[in-house]
């Protein structure tokens, strides 16, 4: 400012503004751009996460199998081949998985859980396609990795 100006405003009686305290443009859009970052990093992530917890679906819904084709199996000759004839829904109870029975004979069968699309369980690399095998009485989980084996 100059003399003039100075005196100016000692005459009017005006002070200057003292600075305010806040954030600048800058300063926000760079917080954006972290967050931004972090939020594409973090996402997926978190989604492969729930994926795989609601593999625990698909598990609890086998054991229910296992075990309606244990009690069939002790009353009768063979395993069924239908999963209305024990008594089980047809999707697990979380609704992520559909269950599929085949090839049952006295021996075995065949267990497969196939994702419900609109669940998103679809996404699941490498396990979207889960299945039992029982011989004998005794359980192959396949992919044995996406079963927690």
């Amino acid at each position: 400012m100059t003399t003039r100006s100075v005196s100016a405003t000692r005459r009017l009686g005006l002070q200057p503004l003292p600075p305010t305290g806040g954030f600048t443009l800058i300063e926000l859009m760079v917080v954006l751009v972290v967050v931004g970052i972090l939020a594409t990093v973090a996402y997926p992530a978190y989604s492969d996460s729930v994926r795989k917890a609601r593999r625990a679906d698909a598990s609890d819904g086998s054991v229910a199998i296992l075990q309606a084709q244990e009690r069939c199996r002790a009353n009768n000759a063979t395993y069924t081949a239908t999963i209305a004839n024990l008594r089980v829904g047809s999707t697990t109870a979380g609704g992520y998985y559909t269950m599929d029975l085949a090839s049952a004979s006295a021996t075995g069968y065949a267990l497969s859980f196939t994702p419900v699309a609109a669940k998103g369980q679809s996404n699941d690399r490498g396990c979207s396609a889960l299945s039992i095998t029982v011989v004998s009485g005794n359980p192959t989980y396949a992919p044995a990795v996406c079963w927690g084996r």
